[in-house]
């Protein structure tokens, strides 16, 4: 697969909390015992690790640059290197983290199997799978270095020298301990000063910030939203009514799959008020994922939800992250959204079938990306 030469430049993608991902894989868990490790991944990772990986396969040109100090750095970079994806990682003295997660592979049924691919595709009637096959995944992330204030002023020069060369930059996971919480809000506004369009994904009250820097696009997912907003922030002017999306009881509130958390209202709803907030604080577009049930997209040209045809089973770490180098590319071609998320939506759910964060399953993809339904969300 290859993008398009539209929108030429690098990609610049921001990892400030590297870590060295290490992934078992154990048939059965049991977690008061003795478990035997079928296999085991390691490889550099954090959220814009991954993005680069999945931009990279795409085609794209990918810079990483972030954080990086000690042991698990280095063989973080040399994966990084081994792999052919360019870094620019600005050292530090204290030690970069681990991450590990815990993969059982063993089927989880949801009700009876349909007479088709488990967890796969359709049935053989057309209709989506009542069964969904897949593995149950524990992760467990060590909170990272403390940055020192030098080390964070070396960053920001190179960053900035960078954003020269940029097409657009990708902001997201973690931060580290000791780095302000509206550090991503910073590096929006540095890029937006430049005339680089930016993406930030990220938690918390880095979240909450992050509007401030007026980013391109902001990507919670449901939880992160809920989290970062409170119930007054919702019911301020700019929440729902903004974003011209629909009202509780309105057509899209309706029948949506519940099991979204929210503030007690349809997940659609909740998503859409979540989305005007942020988008009243300064954010250009949100897009907010909703899991399974796809991608809720508020933007100045309008609203939009991607509808996944049927639930792919599999590893779902770093599927965001797949989402979010779609809508990086897509920001770059200028696709117009409906477009944008349909090819978001689609490497998310290959990333869900691939085994290791950062990676995405080509048939996959190709697969589930014409039963994306994207709908207008309206009154």
């Amino acid at each position: 697969m290859s993008s398009s030469a539209a929108g030429s430049g690098t990609i610049l993608t921001v990892t400030l909390n590297l870590a060295l991902d290490v992934t078992y894989v154990a048939d059965g868990v049991d977690w008061d015992g003795v478990n035997r490790v079928r296999s085991v991944h390691r490889r550099a990772g954090g959220k814009g690790v991954n993005v680069a990986r999945v931009l990279a396969a795409l085609g794209r040109d990918v810079l990483v640059t972030g954080l990086a100090g000690g042991p698990n750095s280095r063989a973080a970079e040399a994966d990084l290197s081994a792999a052919g994806l360019p870094a620019a990682l600005t050292p530090i003295a204290a030690e970069s983290r681990a991450t590990l997660a815990v993969c059982d592979p063993a089927p989880l049924p949801y009700g009876a199997a349909p007479a088709g691919p488990v967890g796969g595709g359709p049935a053989s009637d057309g209709t989506a799978p009542a069964w969904t096959a897949g593995p149950r995944t524990a992760l467990f992330n060590e909170p990272g270095p403390t940055v020192t204030e030098a080390e964070l002023d070396d960053f920001l020069r190179d960053y900035d020298r960078r954003l020269g060369d940029a097409a657009a930059v990708v902001i997201s996971g973690s931060l580290p301990p000791g780095i302000p919480a509206g550090f991503y809000a910073e590096l929006a506004a540095r890029a937006r000063g430049r005339g680089v369009p930016a993406i930030v994904d990220a938690d918390g009250e880095p979240l909450r910030a992050a509007p401030a820097g007026r980013p391109a696009v902001l990507k919670p997912n449901a939880e992160e939203l809920a989290r970062a907003l409170s119930a007054a922030d919702l019911r301020a002017p700019g929440g729902a009514a903004e974003t011209g999306g629909a009202q509780a009881g309105g057509s899209e509130a309706r029948g949506t799959p519940a099991g979204v958390p929210g503030t007690g209202h349809a997940p659609i709803t909740d998503a859409l008020a979540g989305a005007g907030v942020l988008r009243r604080d300064g954010a250009e577009s949100v897009v907010v994922s909703l899991g399974a049930d796809g991608l809720l997209a508020v933007t100045p040209e309008g609203a939009w939800r991607a509808a996944m045809p049927y639930r792919v089973a599999g590893n779902p770490t770093g599927a965001g992250d797949a989402l979010v180098a779609g809508l990086a590319l897509g920001l770059v071609e200028g696709t117009p959204w409906p477009d944008r998320l349909r090819r978001a939506a689609a490497l998310g759910a290959a990333a869900v079938a691939a085994p290791v964060a950062g990676d995405f399953d080509e048939e996959t993809f190709r697969r589930v990306l014409p039963g994306i339904r994207v709908d207008p969300v309206g009154p």
